[in-house]
């Protein structure tokens, strides 16, 4: 554990002066890009990794996130920094229903099931003149600064972004070392034994559902508010849900920092495979999702951070049985 949080530590450390490093806009949105994909997989992790709920549906989360807080600030002028709280309160409160309506089904049933309500949730937005349907909404311009969160730059959405990804990490690890980390873990491997304990298994899984909604949708309100623009397509599809599910599974899943490093690897995958093709690469990061998918299902099950652990494990064990041999001489 010390050595987790040093390396942490080091992390942040670099993570504060690499904006005074990376001048270049396109590179900074790149590094911005992958601080905003690793706190949506720790988000995520809070479901799928600890409480071993696999949902393809999380996009409802991030797109609610991001039209409730442009819709007050569109409607009614109300400033972001509460649209961005009002956001992740609403996809808490959607967690509800969410969770009331797919925690009857289990393993891939339950997946199939947050892709049907994600979908619906979609459709909602599509047809709903009032939220801008399929035209979409855009953010005025017409505040700039910290009071507004709009910028010309990219350095502000780069300390946003890493703010949100600290606070998403801070929580869950608070979560990990508190009774309901326990639980949610014992949910996850032994249900059955969790419940003849006592253990009352379907609210605690609500529990992990409303934390990883409300982070899920800050980070929807952000991409709102970066980007200027959104409409159902870009906040709501499948894609990005399969997304955040990635890089936790990538990184490695019920691991505090593994989406961190899986939202490193994909993120930058992603933009080179974008850079390289350009326009006649569309679908390309659909295609990349499913081999990982494949890959780590068949080599690394456990993800690259298992993965770094478990041959850290065997160097050890080759030392150790190595002292062992030159002591019995």
């Amino acid at each position: 554990m010390k050595r987790t949080m040093a390396i942490g530590g080091a992390a942040l450390l670099v993570a504060v002066g690499l904006p005074f490093v990376v001048t270049d806009a396109s590179r900074l949105n790149l590094v911005i890009l992958v601080l905003m994909a690793a706190q949506l997989g720790v988000a995520w992790n809070l479901l799928g990794g600890y409480a071993g709920q696999i949902s393809l549906g999380h996009a409802a989360f991030f797109g609610v996130g991001a039209y409730t807080s442009t819709l007050l600030l569109l409607r009614f002028g109300v400033n972001p920094w509460l649209g961005v709280l009002a956001g992740g309160s609403v996809a808490a409160l959607l967690s509800l229903a969410f969770g009331w309506s797919c925690f009857r089904l289990k393993g891939h049933y339950f997946a199939m099931a947050t892709i049907a309500v994600a979908e619906l949730v979609q459709i909602v937005f599509t047809n709903w003149e009032y939220g801008g349907a399929a035209v979409g909404l855009t953010v005025p311009m017409n505040h700039e600064g910290w009071a507004w969160l709009v910028f010309a730059g990219k350095q502000p959405y780069y300390w946003l972004a890493l703010s949100l990804l600290v606070l998403t990490l801070a929580a869950t690890a608070i979560v990990e070392r508190s009774r309901i980390g326990y639980y949610l873990r014992a949910i996850r491997d032994e249900p059955d034994a969790a419940r003849s304990i006592g253990i009352p298994i379907t609210r605690y899984k609500q529990i992990a559902l409303s934390l990883s909604a409300f982070f899920t949708a800050l980070g929807g309100s952000l991409y709102a508010q970066k980007e200027l623009y959104i409409d159902p397509p870009s906040v709501f599809s499948t894609v990005l849900s399969i997304k955040m599910a990635l890089v936790s599974i990538l990184g490695g899943i019920g691991t505090l920092f593994g989406p961190v490093l899986g939202a490193i690897v994909l993120t930058t995958i992603e933009e080179l495979t974008r850079a390289g093709f350009g326009g006649s690469g569309r679908g390309t990061d659909t295609i990349i999702y499913a081999a990982l998918i494949v890959a780590i299902a068949v080599f690394y099950p456990s993800g690259l951070l298992g993965w770094y652990r478990s041959r850290r494990q065997g160097r050890r064990a080759r030392r150790s049985a190595v002292a062992a041999r030159e002591a019995a001489r």
